[in-house]
C-alpha cells in the first residue's frame, strides 16, 4: 500500500527538475499524475511514461497556467480522465531578474501571471471537486530569495510571497473539508536551468550553506510527499523551508 494509493494529482511544471521528481515521487506511492508543462509537449510525454512504468495512470497536457482558460480546459481533462483532482502542486514558475527601475509593467504582468495568478486559476478549478469529496491537499512552492530579498528580485519576490497569503487564508478557510494547504520553499537546488540570464552571473551554488552541498530535486518531492500524505496531517497553512540550513525563519 503506498501512501497516495488511488489518489489523483496535478502537478503543474512537471516536464522536469521539482515537478518531474514530485510526479514520480507521488506515482511510487500509488498516485495518478497529471502532468502539465507550457509548450514542451516531448518532455512533458516523456515524465508521463515514466509515472505510467510505476503502475499508475498517467497523461501530459500543455497548459500555460497564466491563461485561465487554458487552466481549465486541462482540469477538465483531468476530470474527464480521473473524475477529480485529490492534489494539486502549483510548481510552474518563472524567475528573470531584472532592476526595479528598469522593471515594466509586461515584465511584472508575466511573472504575476504565471506564478500568483496560475496558482489562484489552478486552486479555484479544483477547489470545488475537493470540497465536494471533502479531501484535498494544495501545494505552492515559494523560495528563499523572497524571504531574504535581494536585488533584481522584487517582481518574482512579490508574486512569489503572494503564495504565503494564499496558502494561510485557504488553509483557513477550508479546513473543515478537510483540505489542507501548505507552501515549500526550496534554497538552493541542483536543478536544469535553461535561462541562466534570468541570475544575472549569480547561478545558484552550495555557497553558504552549512550542510556544504546544493538540495536535491528528490528532496524537494519527499517534503511534497510528506506535506500531502496522512504524514502531514496536522500541517497546513504552514511554510516549510528545505534550504541545508542555509537561512532561519
Amino acid at each position: 500500500m503506498g501512501k497516495l494509493d488511488g489518489k489523483v494529482a496535478l502537478i503543474t511544471g512537471s516536464g522536469r527538475n521539482i515537478g518531474r521528481a514530485t510526479a514520480l515521487k507521488f506515482a511510487g506511492e500509488g498516485a495518478h499524475i497529471v502532468v502539465n508543462a507550457r509548450s514542451n509537449e516531448a518532455e512533458a510525454e516523456a515524465v508521463a511514461r515514466e509515472v505510467r512504468e510505476k503502475g499508475v495512470k498517467a497523461f501530459a497536457v500543455i497548459a500555460d497556467v497564466a491563461k485561465r482558460d487554458q487552466v481549465e480546459v486541462m482540469v477538465a481533462r483531468a476530470f474527464a480522465e480521473f473524475g477529480r483532482v485529490d492534489i494539486l502542486v502549483n510548481n510552474a514558475a518563472i524567475r528573470p531578474h531584472k532592476p526595479f527601475t528598469e522593471l515594466t509593467i509586461e515584465d511584472w504582468e508575466r511573472v504575476r501571471g504565471v506564478v500568483l495568478d496560475g496558482a489562484i486559476y489552478c486552486t479555484r478549478a479544483v477547489i470545488d471537486g475537493m470540497v465536494k469529496n471533502r479531501y484535498g491537499r494544495i501545494l505552492f512552492f515559494t523560495g528563499d530569495g523572497a524571504f531574504t530579498g535581494g536585488s533584481g528580485r522584487a517582481h518574482v519576490s512579490a508574486a512569489k510571497m503572494g503564495l504565503v497569503g494564499l496558502a494561510r487564508s485557504l488553509a483557513s478557510e477550508f479546513a473543515a473539508h478537510n483540505i489542507r494547504a501548505n507552501v515549500v520553499s526550496p534554497g538552493s537546488i541542483d536543478t536544469r536551468r535553461d535561462n541562466p540570464e534570468w541570475y544575472q552571473g549569480r547561478v545558484p551554488s552550495a555557497t553558504g550553506i552549512p550542510l556544504g552541498r546544493q538540495g536535491h530535486v528528490d528532496e524537494i518531492a519527499a517534503t511534497c510527499l510528506f506535506l500531502v500524505s496522512e504524514d502531514g496531517g496536522f500541517i497546513t497553512g504552514q511554510t516549510i523551508h528545505v534550504n541545508g540550513g542555509a537561512a532561519f525563519y
